[in-house]
């Protein structure tokens, strides 16, 4: 059913609001999905937290003109399904990675991240960007590490100065057992 001048101008807006405040954004042709294997990957997207839309071209191009992904505009052609990661910028790329990889049919075209856009084959490197939990974790562990040195750097002379008294007082025991036998 198409859509009217106000409908149309509604989902412009609508997605040029997602697509000023997303991360990043994937392409892929679904030429060949069937209607309930285009619900499943809606369903597993939504549970990803990624907007994803089947719009017209034309109406993509108005979406992202403004935006970091205005240049995807240009390489809009044939039946996409657009894909926006809002939090996490690699959420769009795992989702159509991992249901490319049971269809076979969908084919990613083309992803943008950062404002630059690299094609659909990149979409592995874009999909193994960690998560925000993930990144803030491995910043953790950086920032962790010169602080443990130091603390085990500061207490190795005292713990040597307890292991070499020990280690005496173990032989004078020692000596003193042996002698008194």
């Amino acid at each position: 059913m198409p859509l009217n001048l106000e409908d149309k101008k509604a989902l412009v807006a609508e997605m040029a609001e997602i697509a000023a405040h997303a991360q990043s954004v994937v392409a892929a042709e679904y030429r060949g999905i069937t209607v309930s294997q285009m619900t499943e990957l809606r369903a597993k997207a939504r549970a990803k937290g990624v907007y994803m839309r089947v719009v017209k071209n034309t109406l993509a191009r108005r979406a992202v003109a403004g935006t970091s992904f205005e240049p995807i505009g240009p390489l809009l052609k044939g039946p996409l399904v657009l894909a926006f990661s809002k939090d996490d910028p690699g959420a769009a790329a795992r989702v159509i990675k991992d249901f490319a990889k049971a269809n076979e049919k969908l084919v990613a075209t083309l992803v943008s991240i950062g404002g630059s856009v690299l094609p659909g084959k990149d979409i592995e490197k874009v999909a193994s960007l960690p998560t925000r939990e993930q990144a803030l974790s491995q910043l953790l562990g950086v920032l962790k590490a010169p602080i443990e040195k130091f603390v085990r750097t500061v207490a190795a002379p005292h713990t040597k100065l307890v292991r070499t008294v020990a280690a005496i007082k173990h032989q004078m025991d020692g000596g003193q057992q042996a002698t008194g036998a």
